[in-house]
């Protein structure tokens, strides 16, 4: 981590790297290096005196690296008051910015990040949930991608109203405090174990359709096929979570999209090679099933808890509300095209994962279902980046990087196996997936981040961008109400059957 400290113009100062016995000289404009005073500097290692009678001390301390700063041309006697008059916005301007060593994200890389966390089960849910809900629930698909897309920016202009924030729960303690960080770790923490659970659910339905037929046994463990082949998949993808940043992990963003690209093609070659004729017709509207399938269509935008990392891992931050833009215009075309696509082709017996409808005789059917499967093995890294980046912020700093990355993923590897232990006891995708919308998705992604850039910048607001995040606020409340308590009441009713059936 690097940190910058601003000054007046009429300073002219110099900074030593402690460890490396270097420094830098600025130019009196701040931030302008001196290119080729910089190059020689660092080639020679050379140590600039500086008169240390004649100097002002401040430290200033980063995760690795610590910056002394001094001024040269100005002195500080034990009993007098600084003679160099400062201003009061230069004082109030000499404030640490935070950025990561490591903030190398191109635009197009930023999109292909952002597209990949968003890109995910929602794919595989609109079909069914458009299906359930009437050609006319797409305008609420649409709504929530340009409300999302909205909440998205607000979130980067939070960040770069306290360039100390770093990820989405500092964001909440620089609004409410202690306790909006408390709120915004507990809803965190909930989505990526409730998304974990229901990528691993529809992992487990995937496999069980591709080896339909196949018998496992192994004879010290009572699981049967699918959910034997569920566990080594699980096991497969641990390793991906001790991956430490994002751009380490941009190579599973990057095969996720292509994974969804290949899911939406395998669903088109079907409509025009696959012998399903597109005859059935959707109905306008089933208003009583509307909030459940909002639930679904909430959880297709769901991602904002990484989008401050991506913030952070940028190269030119100012470009953020552009990647916004991109990304959920690219997410919300792709889900709207497969939910028509998909109740076209099977209509009221479609499956609440698309590919399940999918004729099984056919290769087109096979390549889907794969791709469906490597999916959720590229999300584990995406959906546990956040949980942990802050786990390993809350180490002791005497604490070594390989320690880190050790805790980090033991602590990663026992939470996929608890989710791997709940997701074959509880099998229901769409049950599992709206009640995560209804109850997380819709506070991370819209009641939060208008609450939080409303208190952040109550000052500067203008009164109709506050009533229009007041308005969201409401419609954000009233939607993750009813749809917890219509999906609740689903997933406890269908568990009892199960009860009953098994007993």
């Amino acid at each position: 981590m690097l940190t910058y400290l601003t000054r007046p113009r009429h300073f002219n100062c110099c900074f030593r790297l402690r460890g490396l016995n270097n420094i830098v000289s600025l130019s009196p404009s701040f931030g302008e290096l001196d290119r080729k005073m910089w190059g020689t500097i660092w080639k020679s290692k050379e140590k600039i005196p500086c008169p240390e009678s004649d100097c002002l001390t401040h430290q200033a301390h980063g995760a690795n690296l610590a910056l002394e700063w001094r001024s040269c041309n100005s002195c500080l006697e034990a009993s007098k008051g600084c003679k160099c008059h400062l201003e009061e916005e230069d004082l109030k301007s000499r404030v640490e910015v935070d950025r990561n060593v490591n903030a190398d994200s191109s635009f197009a890389h930023s999109v292909i990040n952002m597209c990949g966390m968003l890109i995910g089960l929602g794919q595989l849910s609109t079909p069914y949930a458009l299906e359930n809900g009437g050609w006319a629930s797409i305008f609420l698909l649409v709504g929530l991608g340009i409300i999302c897309a909205y909440s998205s920016d607000l979130l980067g202009r939070c960040l770069s109203k306290n360039p100390k924030s770093r990820n989405y729960t500092d964001i909440g303690q620089h609004a409410f405090g202690t306790r909006g960080r408390v709120i915004a770790a507990t809803f965190i923490y909930m989505e990526i174990f409730m998304a974990l659970v229901s990528y691993t659910i529809s992992l487990h339905d995937n496999l069980k359709v591709v080896f339909f037929g196949t018998h496992l046994k192994v004879p010290w463990i009572s699981l049967s096929t699918s959910q034997f082949l569920t566990a080594i998949a699980v096991l497969v993808a641990l390793p991906s979570l001790w991956l430490r940043d994002l751009s380490s992990i941009s190579f599973l963003s990057i095969g996720g999209v292509l994974m969804s690209l290949l899911i939406f093609l395998m669903l088109v070659c079907t409509a025009i090679f696959g012998g399903v004729r597109s005859n059935h017709s959707i109905p306008v509207l089933k208003f009583g099933n509307f909030s459940a399938i909002s639930g679904l269509y909430m959880f297709s935008f769901a991602g904002h808890i990484v989008f401050p990392d991506i913030y952070k891992a940028m190269k030119e931050p100012s470009k953020f509300t552009k990647v916004s833009i991109v990304s959920f215009t690219l997410v919300t075309a792709l889900y709207t095209a497969l939910a028509f696509m998909g109740a076209k082709l099977f209509g009221p017996e479609i499956n609440s994962q698309f590919t399940l409808s999918m004729p099984p005789h056919l290769i087109i059917t096979k390549i889907a279902l794969w791709a469906t499967i490597l999916t959720p093995m590229t999300k584990y890294a995406l959906e546990f980046a956040p949980f942990a980046i802050q786990l390993e912020r809350s180490l002791p700093n005497s604490m070594s990087s390989k320690m880190r990355m050790v805790i980090r993923g033991c602590v990663g590897s026992l939470l996929l196996l608890l989710i791997l232990v709940l997701a074959l006891s509880v099998p229901y995708f769409q049950y599992v997936l709206s009640l995560t919308g209804s109850l997380v998705s819709v506070s991370i992604c819209i009641i939060l981040p208008c609450a939080f850039y409303t208190k952040i910048c109550w000052a500067q607001i203008p009164k109709p961008l506050l009533i229009l995040n007041m308005i969201l606020i409401a419609f954000g409340t009233t939607l993750g109400v009813f749809g917890t308590i219509s999906s609740s009441k689903l997933l406890v009713e269908n568990f009892q059957i199960r009860s009953h059936t098994t007993s």
